[in-house]
C-alpha cells in the first residue's frame, strides 16, 4: 500500500473510530434507536458510518452526532481533515455527498435506466466527486468521475445520459481541520503553521467571549526531545458577560495515533468569572520519531457545545527532535 492510500485508509478508519467512541460514550444505543432520534437518516447509514469502509458525508456525520446528544461543531474539523486526506489521494474512490433524496444511504446516486433526472446537491463545488452508478439490467457498476461544473455524463450501456450536478455545500468550508501531525523532513520545518480563521459564527451562549492572552509555556516551534512528557500552559481571558462553569478544551484529532503528541482528550477549564484570566494546563507526551506536533483544541461550554465556533482553535506546535 503506497503512502497516499495508507493515509486515506487511516483517515477514514480514525474518523469511524471517533464516531464509535462517541456512541460508546453515551451507552452504545442501537442504530435503530439513533435513527429514531434523528428522524432524518436510516439505521443502515448510521451503521455504515462506523465501519470505516468510506468517509460518511458531513450530513450523515451531523445526524450521527446529534443522535448521540453531542454537538456536530465539535466534529466538523475532524471530518474536514479526513475529507482532505481522502481527496488528496486522487484515487477517485471517495463519495462525499449530502444525504438528500436521490442519494442512497451508501452515498451512491440513485439513477434508473428508464428515468433519468438531475441530482442537485448543495450550492458549492470545491472539488471533483465520484460515484458508483448502477448499470442497467444488473450489469455491474460504472465509475463516474465528475469534475466541478461537469453536468453531463454518458453511460454506454443502454445509451443512458445522466445529468448530474454535484455541488456539495458541505465541503466548501476553509480548513481549520485537525488531524495527523505534519511531518518535518530533515531540513527547515514549516513551523509555525499558518492558522486560518473559520467562518464567522456567534458564540453558543449570548454574551460569551474569550481572548487568548499568552502561551505561558512551550511557545510555538519549541523543540522537545522524543519520548518526553512536558506541560503546556495557555492563558485565556473571559472577556464576556457570562461565567465559565464546567468549560473544557476538547482535542480535535481523536483518536490519537502513535505519531501524535499524546494528551488527554479533554482538559477541564477552571471556573472563570467575566474579566478573569485562567491558565489551562495539559501534559504532552511526544512521539519518539521526529516531526511536528500540531494539535488543536476547541473550547466546550458546560452544555457540551462548542463555545466559540467562529474562533480559531487553541493549539500547540512542538518540533520533536
Amino acid at each position: 500500500m503506497d503512502d497516499d492510500r495508507r493515509a486515506r485508509t487511516e483517515a477514514i478508519a480514525d474518523f469511524a473510530a471517533a464516531l464509535r467512541e462517541l456512541r460508546n460514550s453515551v451507552g452504545n444505543p442501537s442504530f435503530r434507536e439513533m435513527s429514531g432520534k434523528s428522524g432524518a437518516i436510516s439505521h443502515t447509514t448510521l451503521h455504515e458510518a462506523t465501519k470505516g469502509n468510506r468517509l460518511p458525508s458531513w450530513g450523515t456525520t451531523v445526524e450521527f452526532v446529534r443522535a448521540c446528544g453531542a454537538d456536530p461543531d465539535a466534529y466538523r474539523e475532524r471530518w474536514e481533515q479526513a475529507n482532505l486526506a481522502v481527496r488528496a489521494t486522487g484515487t477517485g474512490e471517495q463519495v462525499i455527498l449530502a444525504d438528500v433524496p436521490g442519494v442512497r444511504s451508501s452515498g451512491e446516486i440513485a439513477v434508473s435506466a428508464t428515468e433519468v433526472r438531475p441530482v442537485v446537491i448543495g450550492s458549492q463545488a470545491p472539488a471533483p466527486r465520484t460515484a458508483d452508478v448502477p448499470a442497467p439490467e444488473g450489469r455491474g457498476r460504472f465509475r463516474l468521475t465528475l469534475p466541478v461544473g461537469v453536468t453531463l455524463a454518458t453511460v454506454a450501456a443502454g445509451a443512458v445520459i445522466i445529468s448530474v450536478v454535484l455541488l456539495d455545500r458541505d465541503s466548501g468550508r476553509g480548513s481549520n481541520a485537525s488531524g495527523p501531525s505534519p511531518k518535518v523532513a530533515g531540513g527547515p520545518t514549516a513551523c509555525p503553521v499558518a492558522l486560518q480563521q473559520p467562518e464567522p459564527a456567534p458564540p453558543a451562549r449570548e454574551g460569551d467571549a474569550a481572548r487568548f492572552v499568552a502561551d505561558v509555556t512551550l511557545p510555538d516551534c519549541t523543540r522537545v526531545g522524543g519520548g518526553r512528557t512536558v506541560t503546556k500552559v495557555w492563558r485565556i481571558k473571559n472577556t464576556g458577560t457570562v461565567p465559565w462553569k464546567g468549560y473544557s478544551l476538547l482535542r480535535l484529532d481523536l483518536p490519537q495515533r502513535a505519531d501524535h503528541c499524546r494528551t488527554r482528550p479533554q482538559v477541564p477549564v477552571d471556573d472563570t468569572r467575566p474579566g478573569e484570566t485562567v491558565d489551562i494546563r495539559i501534559d504532552v507526551t511526544t512521539p519518539r520519531n521526529p516531526g511536528l506536533c500540531y494539535v488543536r483544541f476547541k473550547m466546550m461550554n458546560g452544555s457540551g457545545r462548542v463555545a466559540f465556533p467562529g474562533s480559531r482553535p487553541v493549539n500547540f506546535q512542538i518540533i520533536v527532535n
